[in-house]
């Protein structure tokens, strides 16, 4: 098989020829970029400049050669794009370590801290010294006017400005097209186009999180009229955005952290009143507009929402937070291995990849793998992002585990 047949026969719940891997196949799967240089360096491979793609989490790029060695089936969309040395500006990691972001990336130092400024001068997002990600500091709604559509506002807050936008960044339509297509004519990895489309999130993006759930507690007439206006919008971007790039990808990515650690974040019943019906019509339209499969990149504890998203029209979900309450693996396959792929899960992130010896990871990684692979519908990647505490030869055992099978 193929890197892209592998990860579409395990997409169909067929059992692929070995396990499919997804690594920096979109910026919930990546690696901090304060770890990579010591990874590339623990497999022997030469420097690299290290290029930061994801201002806000500080991820790197991950090489060709790394992905090779690990055998990886993934590359995200934006890989195909700012591949000229004037892409890209010199900067510095937190502990000072010489990289590269993108050359429209515009972080500003100002009494000791980075901070990135919007089109209308507040501070949208600071990295205070000592921190090593960006956080958001401007929600546009939290002061309660609301006189400013959600078109004028989703450039103001940190996610969404293109002053911090990863590759492609701000280009043409014909741009991106062409950039996608040769993507495609380039690589045989399955290709993720990240698209976003958030409804829980934008809410607290805009609102703050405080301020969006007594909306949709106490409110919810102007909640739906909100939620409205922001699908329509989702609609109109998702229609451009495959109409360009439709042809060229395999998956397109959807973002909306409906959990958190101890379970989701709002009611099912909730969920069903507000978010369901919305995000049907999304995938829907995806699968009227492109041969593609959606997958939600959806943190926390969300078993008790999986039936509802399933029966929306939801095709994989990731990362698949196996520490979270209720994420037992063996119940989530048992339950709903039949109906929906999981795309992680794979490697615990919080305790085994930054605290255990390669020999527990790869014992770890292999009960993972023994209970989610089975029948297909199974995609290994780490439950989110490698963070920056993690030691390489962690990394190295886990994907050796990973390439064992």
């Amino acid at each position: 098989m193929t890197h892209r047949q592998r990860i579409l026969a395990a997409l169909n719940h067929n059992p692929p020829d070995r396990i499919p891997i997804d690594f920096s196949g979109h910026r919930s799967s990546g690696i901090a970029a304060l770890v990579y240089p010591k990874l590339r360096r623990m497999l022997g491979l030469p420097e690299k400049p290290i290029r930061v793609y994801d201002l806000i989490q500080q991820l790197a790029i991950v090489d060709d050669d790394v992905l090779d060695i690990f055998n990886v089936d993934t590359i995200e969309l934006g890989r195909g794009f700012a591949l000229e040395e004037d892409d890209w500006k010199d900067w510095e990691l937190p502990d000072g370590t010489p990289c590269q972001i993108p050359a429209w990336c515009q972080p500003q130092k100002q009494t000791g801290e980075w901070i990135i400024l919007n089109e209308n001068g507040h501070v949208a997002g600071r990295m205070p010294k000592g921190a090593i990600y960006f956080e958001q500091t401007w929600f546009p709604l939290a002061d309660g006017r609301e006189h400013r559509t959600i078109e004028t506002m989703l450039n103001t807050t940190m996610w969404s400005m293109e002053s911090t936008a990863a590759p492609p960044g701000p280009v043409s339509d014909k741009v991106l097209r062409k950039g996608a297509q040769k993507l495609r004519q380039h690589t045989d990895r399955a290709i993720l186009g990240l698209f976003g489309g958030n409804l829980l999130e934008t809410g607290q993006m805009f609102y703050r999180h405080d301020n969006f759930f007594m909306l949709l507690a106490a409110e919810p007439a102007k909640t739906h009229k909100f939620l409205d206006n922001l699908v329509a919008l989702h609609l109109k971007n998702l229609e451009k955005f495959l109409s360009l790039v439709g042809e060229s990808i395999d998956i397109i990515v959807f973002g909306d952290d409906l959990g958190m650690q101890t379970g989701p974040q709002i009611s099912p019943k909730m969920y069903r009143e507000f978010f369901k019906a919305r995000h049907r019509i999304l995938w829907n339209k995806v699968k009227q507009l492109a041969n593609v499969k959606v997958m939600l990149h959806c943190c926390g504890g969300i078993k008790q929402l999986l039936p509802d998203l399933i029966d929306a029209g939801l095709d994989a979900v990731n990362p698949v937070q196996i520490s979270c309450r209720g994420m037992d693996t063996a119940t989530l396959k048992k339950e709903f291995g039949k109906d929906i792929t999981f795309w992680g899960g794979g490697c615990d992130t919080s305790y085994y990849l930054p605290n255990s010896s390669p020999r527990q990871i790869k014992e770890h990684v292999k009960r993972q793998i023994e209970i989610l692979s089975p029948g297909g519908g199974f995609v290994f990647q780490q439950v989110h992002n490698i963070l920056a505490n993690v030691p390489p030869e962690s990394i190295i055992a886990m994907f050796e585990a990973v390439n064992s099978f």
